[in-house]
């Protein structure tokens, strides 16, 4: 019996034997994979170099980023919401840094120079 069975027999051994075999070639050399040499600018030369670990400039850096981060989050921002606490908030009139100008109205003298407001003038356009 020599049919459709050994025939299909043989199809599954040879798809198998396939299979396994691109299945090996997926597999990576420790050669792999090749890339091109990587051709840099000079500004990226310059941080390439730079930003190598162990390199003293990286360490001045990272001192430098914390020293400003302590004076920013523990001196000036502090610093800045007491003054704002105690400019708008905390102080009351006559002592208070937020002065308000007196109202005028029409009529009224105005202390610095002396004239006396115009009255308002009447609108024309009376589309209210």
């Amino acid at each position: 019996m020599s049919g459709r069975v050994e025939d299909e027999r043989l199809r599954v051994q040879q798809l198998r034997a396939l299979r396994r075999r691109w299945l090996r070639d997926q597999e990576l050399s420790p050669r792999e994979p090749v890339l091109p040499p990587r051709k840099l600018g000079p500004v990226a030369a310059f941080w390439e170099r730079f930003l190598q670990p162990g390199q003293p400039w990286r360490q001045q850096v990272h001192k430098l980023y914390q020293t400003g981060s302590f004076v920013m989050l523990r001196l000036l921002l502090p610093a800045w919401a007491i003054t704002y606490y105690l400019k708008y908030h905390a102080r009351k009139s006559p002592h208070g840094v937020v002065v308000t100008n007196p109202r005028i109205f029409p009529g009224d003298r105005i202390l610095e120079t002396g004239e006396i407001m115009p009255p308002l003038r009447d609108e024309l356009h009376k589309h209210h």
